[in-house]
């Protein structure tokens, strides 16, 4: 039981890890923070479950376009809601406010747009279960663990090792300054929503098939996302994923073991645990005004 219950929660602690992966990015590219992650999410699952049993198309070719148009999504919201706001010299948490109502926006939207019924993936892989020595783990569980990590790697490296990736960090830092460089800080904090928005997407076709798909699926999602993003360390690209997975596995051994009714408590509780005893988080990411 304890490693199927070790499983459960890397998988979902995987997702709560994209998420936190996006959070950190928007943070660590632009400064500022969002609370519709969890809701794109969603709209993620839906826009694959359309494509992938609506229209039959591959499950990868539903996974790319899925990716591709909460990337657009993404853009717009700060395009021509973030960015403008921002023209208004608003304080921050006017920023945090439209996010919220984005957030709602969203789920309405999915809820007029799909429908209120949860909706499955048909069989995404020939093999349902994989054998790792004696318990049975479903494929998709594998490959939601190993997408987390290799995004986890790829963006550590994108915003360090790329000019892209060091714009937008400048960006950050001091938009004035990255301007005088030469540097497109509308264009690069654009391009910033646009990933966090796909990388939420790909949360969302992941573990749509595992759970199935409906209009408040990433609502909790997110909000544990930030959880996540908080416990790692805020802005860290490794620590969102470790701290993804710690909330997961917690959460699901709380369960397992214990009660399923305290394990959304649980995280919850290990997030003011570290705001109290640790805000810097597991891997000690400093505030960008630090």
């Amino acid at each position: 039981m304890f490693w199927q219950l070790l499983i459960s929660g890397l998988v979902i602690g995987s997702v709560y890890g994209l998420i936190a992966l996006g959070y950190s990015l928007i943070y660590k590219a632009s400064g500022l923070m969002t609370f519709a992650q969890g809701d794109l999410l969603t709209v993620g699952a839906f826009l694959g479950v359309t494509f992938f049993n609506g229209y039959h198309l591959p499950f990868v070719v539903s996974l790319l376009l899925s990716v591709l148009i909460a990337f657009f999504i993404g853009l717009g919201v700060e395009k021509f809601i973030i960015r403008r706001l921002l023209n208004k010299k608003v304080m921050a948490i006017y920023i945090v406010l439209a996010t919220i109502a984005i957030s709602y926006i969203i789920q309405n939207g999915t809820m007029i747009g799909f429908g209120t019924k949860t909706l499955y993936f048909p069989a995404i892989f020939p093999f349902k279960t994989i054998k790792l020595g004696t318990i049975s783990v479903q494929t998709e569980s594998l490959v939601c663990i190993l997408v987390a990590v290799c995004c986890m790697i790829l963006l550590h490296f994108f915003m360090s090792g790329t000019k892209l990736g060091t714009a937008m960090r400048a960006a950050s830092m001091d938009p004035t300054a990255a301007e005088a460089c030469g540097i497109d800080v509308s264009l690069t904090t654009g391009i910033t929503w646009g990933l966090a928005a796909g990388l939420a997407a790909l949360g969302g076709m992941l573990i749509g098939p595992i759970f199935g798909v409906y209009t408040t699926l990433g609502a909790t999602i997110g909000k544990k996302g930030s959880a996540a993003a908080v416990s790692g360390g805020y802005g860290n690209m490794y620590g969102a994923i470790v701290g993804g997975l710690l909330l997961g596995i917690v959460e699901t051994m709380v369960a397992g073991f214990w009660t399923s009714e305290l394990k959304d408590m649980v995280s919850y509780v290990i997030l003011l645990a570290f705001l109290f005893l640790r805000p810097t988080g597991l891997f000690n990411e400093r505030a960008i005004q630090d």
